[in-house]
């Protein structure tokens, strides 16, 4: 990514922000609609043509990364500490 981006890579990265401060403060249900969210804007652009290739094959990667990670994030799936 270089020094410019387009208004569809800030705001795809306003999401993924809150999507990083949710996961931090352990928000699960907050990440996981944060990822639904960056999945439906990252679909909407890439079907519209206003992504690059390079810039599509980046953001697709993040949103792959972060779908690994949110397996089993979710608080029904939170292990009880007196357990």
């Amino acid at each position: 990514m270089g020094l410019f981006k387009s208004k569809y890579e800030k705001e795809m990265d306003s999401i993924i922000s809150k999507l990083e401060m949710n996961m931090s403060n352990n928000y699960k249900d907050a990440a996981q609609n944060n990822l639904r969210e960056l999945e439906e804007a990252f679909d909407n652009f890439v079907s519209q043509g206003k992504l690059k290739d390079k810039t599509q094959t980046e953001y697709g990667k993040k949103i792959e990364a972060y779908k690994v990670k949110k397996q089993g994030y979710t608080p029904k799936d939170q292990k009880p500490y007196w357990t």
